[in-house]
């Protein structure tokens, strides 16, 4: 099964998607990681990708798509969930052609609904030990010792220096910029369904289960 994940950053997509590869065997193909880890690694595609960044150039539609042809035959077998692409229609058919060539199919269109306002209470609120990472929020996790982190019992906490609103606020108006030109392309195959990114990461990952299931019905 191929899916693509939409949702702005703080929804949740990063969580459910790492569920899914731990509990489904899918893979994410998120195409900043993929790019990353191709210029690392000196794959042919990531040289191209290597010297259009030095040159200081957006990396094209045609090498991202060489990319994400590359992870799917590494891959094969398994099913995808897109995070980040497609972003244009033009991405959107390119994408049709590269599982058609592979004998796959897109699935679904996956989007992660959420409240701006919720979210930014969501976001802004939270922070973390500076020791071992455990996640804490100003609402709805504080430490239960005020002061002391729960699971390593020191007392130094930071938060991440774009978790204001602003910066929230401007990430939602780039992701609504981002998927406008795609929905509607799916929208008309079908193939969009939604789930309530405000609900509990239980509920969230359940509302996807039942779409990914009742396909398989």
């Amino acid at each position: 099964m191929n899916i693509i994940l939409l949702g702005p950053p703080g929804a949740g997509k990063g969580t459910q998607a790492q569920r899914l590869e731990q509990q489904r065997g899918m893979v994410q193909m998120s195409t900043g990681d993929m790019l990353r880890a191709a210029v690392k690694a000196g794959t042919p595609v990531g040289l191209k990708a290597k010297a259009v960044m030095e040159a200081g150039e957006l990396v094209s539609d045609a090498i991202v798509s060489a990319l994400i042809g590359e992870r799917l035959d590494e891959t094969e077998g398994k099913g995808a969930i897109f995070d980040g692409f497609p972003r244009t229609g033009h991405q959107a058919a390119a994408l049709e052609i590269l599982l058609g060539e592979r004998g796959r199919a897109l699935d679904h269109v996956i989007e992660i609904e959420v409240d701006e306002d919720a979210l930014v209470e969501r976001i802004t609120g939270r922070f973390s030990c500076a020791n071992c990472g455990a996640g804490y929020h100003d609402r709805f996790k504080l430490p239960k010792v005020e002061g002391t982190c729960d699971v390593c019992g020191q007392h130094e906490f930071k938060r991440r220096p774009d978790d204001n609103e602003a910066t929230v606020r401007t990430r939602m108006s780039e992701y609504r910029a981002k998927t406008a030109p795609i929905l509607p392309y799916y929208e008309e195959r079908g193939l969009v369904r939604r789930v309530d990114g405000m609900a509990s990461v239980e509920k969230v990952a359940r509302q996807i289960d039942a779409i990914l299931d009742g396909a398989q019905a």
